[in-house]
């Protein structure tokens, strides 16, 4: 075999066991989203009415983030839906303000599997 070869192999050969690893997170190990769940940007605000639905590759839903003093903001989402280990998890989502032109993003997933839906543990 050529050195060239060789090198390619060894290479390809440490990237396999490196990868494989890793442990593959389970997602029907979180636990399930409930109502209302702590915001992931802190500040005592509470997501209500959190809901999503599978539709056309995306995961979306309608929520009212409440802060501490009663203040409440309607906003949507939508997620990359990816299937896997059976089900489907929302990720990368990008939520946005109805009342304003507030948006961002957000480090949050849903794992939706047999009608239950579970939140991600950050």
């Amino acid at each position: 075999m050529r050195p060239f070869t060789i090198l390619c192999l060894a290479a390809l050969s440490s990237s396999i066991t490196v990868h494989g690893a890793g442990a593959q997170e389970q997602f029907e190990n979180w636990a399930p989203l409930r109502n209302p769940f702590p915001s992931t940007g802190g500040g005592g605000i509470m997501i209500h009415d959190y809901d999503p639905v599978v539709v056309d590759g995306t995961c979306k839903t309608l929520f009212r983030a409440i802060e501490p003093n009663g203040t409440v903001y309607r906003n949507s989402i939508v997620f990359d839906a990816v299937a896997t280990q059976g089900g489907v998890l929302c990720t990368n989502g990008k939520w946005r303000s109805l009342d304003s032109d507030a948006a961002g993003t957000t480090p949050f997933r849903v794992f939706i599997k047999d009608g239950i839906r579970r939140g991600s543990p950050e």
